[in-house]
């Protein structure tokens, strides 16, 4: 195919039975009923390590699928994105667990403040020897996070992202600009620990926080974590591009994919940013055998457990649209129009509701939607085949899409990465697609995402601008 560039691979996960909306732990395939022992995610953790994946990455949410604030049955049978525990308190047993997998977790810009991000941040940075990525997200299930912590009303949707951008730049103006290199001294003879000239005070007043003070945590291996973002809507974008290091594409088309990558790296350029040192990657799911028709009976398996009435627990939660409630032979925005209000359309998963509404000749209709997500929830592409298919589809959507590389969401988790890893991780070496040795090191150096000095922001990242100035000899 074409000019070998390496491929990034991460893996979708999250602590609860099944990812991506979608049903799938009932099958003998799957071990995500053990979603609550540590020991499954030991296991899990230590196989991507030895395989070579880049980085796990947990998606989280307080929100979870609701219809008219009550919990759909389906939810709750299925397992819908419901009950989910907190990734954020696995992770220093995964690091101590692993060698060099990066670990990647959500957490949003609107429910806390900032200083308790970079506090919490700049400690797994360290418990992690630099491992550590966040995923800034502004929310999901909306409606469901605002009953939960006593709100009104949602914040709306502009809002949520100009929060999420003051959000960001206060805790990197801490992580970044809190402590001078060279603050840690440790002399046990003076006994000296800290350089107290070294440590600045942070003082910010912007329209939705305000603060004044010091951050406790030392600087880290990273001292800012790798940055993860994953919306595709405007102002999603807007925030990658300022912002993110590592941008999840949501993947429809081959050619919208294209689109959207092509759209965040000339917004990053005119952020000032070199586009190029953005990694740009999209979910996947990959069923891979030692056969194309043996991987075909797998991936059917899958689909025979999937129904419109998971689909529509999925979709109702993550857009506030209830599709089963709606004419199903008419397009979304005439199902909408039709109905009159049915709740707070619009503020919550936009990218999920913009992808119908824009599409051409009209778009699809509510039928055609729900058979569209039926099997693939928010999952991405859908890849099928033998180890060489796989390859080969792999590489086709990478060249012609732009994309660095791979979020797996596996069907049956853990089995389907341990066929990838045995399958199709070799093929892409042999291809030069992955490297002979994995990287070890920060996270930021593996993605080489950072400075001169790999494990730093780069130069032209704005969270760059806060660093204190370097003091001559």
């Amino acid at each position: 195919m074409s000019s070998a560039r390496p491929l990034r691979l991460g893996v979708f996960e999250a602590m609860q039975p099944q990812v991506g909306g979608t049903l799938s732990w009932p099958h003998p395939r799957s071990q995500t009923h053990r979603f609550a022992e540590l020991d499954f995610w030991l296991d899990y953790a230590r196989m991507l390590d030895a395989a070579g994946f880049d980085f796990l990455f947990f998606a989280d949410s307080y929100g979870f699928p609701t219809l008219r604030g009550e919990l759909p049955e389906a939810t709750v049978t299925g397992g819908v994105n419901f009950p989910i525990l907190d990734p954020m308190l696995v992770l220093s047993a995964l690091a101590a667990a692993t060698e060099r997998l990066g670990l990647v977790v959500t957490s949003s810009t609107g429910l806390d403040h900032p200083i308790q991000a970079a506090r919490r941040f700049g400690t797994l940075d360290h418990l992690t020897g630099g491992r550590i990525g966040w995923n800034v997200v502004t929310g999901s299930s909306q409606n469901t996070i605002a009953g939960l912590f006593g709100q009104d009303r949602m914040t709306d949707h502009a809002d949520r992202y100009a929060m999420a951008d003051e959000y960001v730049e206060l805790t990197l103006r801490y992580l970044e600009g809190g402590w001078e290199d060279g603050a840690v001294l440790a002399d046990p003879t003076g006994p000296v620990l800290l350089d107290r000239d070294r440590i600045h005070r942070v003082d910010f007043e912007g329209t939705h926080f305000r603060t004044s003070g010091f951050l406790s945590v030392p600087p880290s291996p990273q001292r800012t974590p790798v940055l993860f973002q994953a919306g595709t809507s405007t102002p999603g974008r807007n925030l990658a591009a300022r912002w993110a290091e590592c941008v999840f594409v949501q993947a429809t088309t081959v050619e919208q994919t294209a689109a959207n990558v092509a759209d965040i790296r000339r917004r990053a350029a005119e952020a000032g940013r070199d586009p190029e040192a953005i990694t740009l990657m999209s979910g996947a799911s990959v069923t891979v055998a030692a056969t194309a028709e043996r991987a075909a009976a797998q991936r059917a398996e899958f689909d025979a457990l999937q129904t419109d009435q998971v689909v529509n627990a999925l979709y109702a939660g993550n857009t506030g649209i209830d599709l089963l409630s709606l004419d199903p032979t008419l397009p979304l925005a005439q199902a909408l129009e039709r109905a009159g209000d049915i709740g707070p359309v619009g503020q919550m998963g936009r990218s999920n509701i913009e992808r119908f509404l824009s599409a051409p000749g009209g778009g699809p209709t509510v039928r055609e939607i729900l058979d569209d997500l039926r099997g693939k929830g928010t999952r991405g592409f859908q890849v099928t085949g033998d180890a060489v298919g796989v390859s080969d589809r792999l590489e086709e959507l990478a060249d012609r899409t732009g994309l660095d590389g791979f979020l797996l969401e596996p069907l049956f988790a853990p089995t389907d990465l341990a066929d990838f890893a045995e399958l199709v991780m070799p093929e892409l070496r042999r291809r030069g697609r992955l490297p002979e040795q994995a990287g070890t090191g920060t996270l930021r150096a593996q993605l080489g995402a950072g400075s001169p000095d790999a494990d730093r922001l780069r130069d032209d990242h704005p969270g760059a601008r806060f660093r204190p100035a370097v003091r001559s000899a």
